[in-house]
């Protein structure tokens, strides 16, 4: 790997991103990357301009277009000289890996990254269904199609680095990076050396964008959605203005990295940011939704939907395997934790503290919460606790003809008066402005 980071990269690292010393030397905002960053972020609000109804349209194309140029990259990758010594490289198992926690960390956020866990996509989007679609299929489907669809990516890589690793005489694992490594050095790097690069590498760089365009609407979605949601009356009719907003905030937000010491920024923000808060934000969620509100009463509520309880798998695995097994990656990390680096960089001490300040953050913000709703009941502490522990009355579907039988009655215990609920529906058709499919 040595020798191409001294070779190919030069243009990357002097020219594209013009790299500094390191972190504390953040240099100039290079005007390049922060006109593309402009650009990305002026596509993201065309796209979402009018909220789902727009995103939902073009998602089809973001989302279906990066299948087709992976099969076309596999198609030329396994017809390349050395392919197959790439393709092995990628199917053959290394037993001794599982014992390095770094490698158990990469893939418990590989998945949270891929689909969207514990970021709030997945809830979002889905509150955009009708409240009878059989949401239990649609996350198994959409389980086993994202680790599908990761394991069909890894054959159009591994083959173009087997043809690499090939004309260099070197192995496939001196051609092999991890991260933003994979995807804008080594990868490229092969892409290069085909015929034709231009084509090939044009369609590359289309489907990165098509993918991460993807995970940026659904991302926007869930935080102006939460907003909104927050204050419907107010802001509902003001949606396109949030997202303005949002996009705008977005676009300063990513200044810092588009600078000559940006890079180090984007590598600290993903080793901790994007892992340590992830992992501990899902820990919490299984917890509050196995033992607080209660695997038999989340159970009861995805059967009045769909008319059928799922399995006793799932109670397990809600209450135990899940977040037993995310505790053991977070502690297993936490053992041989080390400063971070890149290449022969080692950050400085601020950086790291910096690195925990944004865990922080995120993970405070729970209790941070908690603390303010108890402090805003009323009664005594244990009073407190247990009211807020439990659902209100008004939890529950939106929508009035869905509140009303004996099902939600039953299984909820609600045993308020018609009126109650024709007051509640009431006010979701005013906060929706009159479409009651639009959120459920």
């Amino acid at each position: 790997m040595d020798s191409i980071i001294s070779s190919l990269p030069f243009l990357l690292r002097h020219y594209v991103l013009d790299i500094s010393e390191g972190v504390d030397h953040p240099g100039a905002v290079k005007w390049q990357l922060a006109l593309c960053l402009f650009l990305a972020w002026l596509l993201i609000f065309c796209c979402l301009i009018k909220g789902i109804k727009s995103s939902g349209k073009v998602v089809w194309v973001t989302a279906t277009f990066p299948y087709i140029v992976l099969t076309i990259l596999l198609v030329r990758g396994v017809t390349l000289e050395g392919a197959w010594d790439g393709i092995k490289f990628y199917l053959e198992p290394k037993w001794s890996k599982l014992a390095e926690p770094q490698v158990w960390r990469d893939g418990a956020i590989q998945i949270f990254f891929s689909l969207g866990t514990s970021w709030g996509q997945l809830i979002t989007l889905s509150s955009y269904s009708r409240f009878h679609n059989n949401c239990y299929r649609d996350a198994l489907v959409i389980a086993v199609l994202n680790c599908l669809t990761s394991f069909y990516a890894g054959f159009a890589i591994f083959s173009v680095l087997g043809f690499m690793a090939n004309e260099m005489g070197v192995k496939v694992e001196e051609v092999a990076d991890t991260g933003a490594g994979l995807a804008f050095v080594a990868y490229p790097a092969a892409l290069a050396r085909l015929p034709i690069s231009p084509l090939w590498s044009s369609l590359f760089f289309v489907m990165l964008l098509t993918l991460g365009l993807d995970s940026q609407f659904a991302v926007l979605e869930a935080l102006v959605t939460g907003i909104v949601d927050e204050f419907p009356r107010r802001l509902r009719s003001k949606k396109m203005f949030i997202v303005l907003g949002m996009c705008a905030i977005g676009f300063l937000l990513g200044l810092p990295l588009v600078t000559q010491g940006g890079f180090y920024l984007l590598q600290l923000m993903d080793n901790y940011s994007g892992t340590f808060s992830l992992l501990v934000v899902a820990i919490v969620e299984c917890v509050v939704v196995g033992w607080v509100y209660g695997c038999d009463r989340f159970l009861d509520d995805i059967s009045m939907m769909i008319g059928c309880r799922p399995c006793l798998w799932w109670k397990i695995c809600w209450k135990f395997l899940t977040p037993l097994s995310l505790l053991f990656i977070l502690i297993f990390q936490f053992t041989v934790y080390s400063p971070t680096k890149y290449g022969n960089y080692t950050y400085p001490v601020w950086a790291e503290v910096l690195g925990w300040c944004m865990v922080g953050v995120a993970v405070l913000m729970l209790p941070a919460v908690a603390l303010y709703k108890v402090c805003c009941a009323k009664g005594t502490l244990y009073e407190r606790v247990s009211f807020l522990v439990e659902p209100s009355w008004d939890w529950g579907p939106a929508l009035d003809r869905h509140r009303d039988g004996e099902v939600y009655q039953f299984l909820h215990g609600q045993d308020k008066a018609a009126s109650d609920h024709r007051e509640m529906s009431d006010f979701i058709r005013t906060a929706t402005g009159g479409d009651e499919s639009t959120k459920i």
